[in-house]
């Protein structure tokens, strides 16, 4: 079984005083994916960020903690809420897909090269086979450590690279979605250089 991971798709991503961004078309291909995932009765988990700090628009209680309205789970579907980018860190996510007998993960939300690349390598660490969808994600300006600012498309497409064939299979939302339901397993991804990347899961 592969289930569905959304990263951190909540109102405070929405503010007007964030550095611009990339992916316009994220949402809509999250949609898509969610739309797919509860169409056939998989498992889907919407993690959100819910910060330590007091002033963040993440925070306890305030409304950019929560999730956005189209993100919104169903009363049946799994939450689980972090305090920091990695989604297995003190969640008991790896404990509940391994419960259900999870051993494929599809991750897609936000930011690519924060709690979406940090949630991917733990997965693949942990064993997942593990696809991050490059087109349902998004991240935003960044300033690099040497001063030079870079585009948000440039930082996302580095933390892809990142990912890519070291901790996960780097997919658009149409190859996913375009997985033979039947198969096993697709073409593995290329090996890390101490572990094997795990073949990517087949669409549920």
């Amino acid at each position: 079984m592969t289930a569905l991971l959304i990263i951190d798709m909540q109102k405070g991503m929405l503010s007007s005083t964030l550095p611009p961004r990339n992916n316009p078309q994220a949402e809509a291909n999250i949609a898509r994916l969610l739309a797919v995932w509860r169409e056939r009765d998989r498992a889907i988990v919407f993690v959100r960020h819910i910060s330590r700090s007091p002033t963040s628009v993440f925070a306890p209680g305030q409304s950019g903690a929560e999730f956005q309205e189209r993100f919104t789970p169903l009363a049946h579907e799994h939450v689980v809420e972090k305090n920091v980018p990695d989604a297995f860190i003190n969640t008991g996510l790896e404990r509940w897909l391994h419960a259900r007998g999870i051993r494929h993960v599809v991750i897609v939300g936000v930011s690519t090269n924060n709690s979406v690349e940090a949630t991917a390598r733990t997965a693949g660490n942990l064993g997942f086979s593990t696809v991050v969808v490059a087109d349902a994600c998004f991240t935003f300006d960044k300033t690099d450590f040497g001063g030079t600012l870079r585009s948000a498309e440039d930082v996302h497409l580095m933390a892809l690279a990142n990912l890519h064939g070291e901790y996960a299979d780097v997919r658009t939302t149409d190859d996913v979605l375009a997985l033979n339901p039947a198969a096993t397993s697709t073409s593995p991804a290329p090996a890390h250089p101490q572990t094997a990347a795990p073949p990517a899961g087949p669409v549920p």
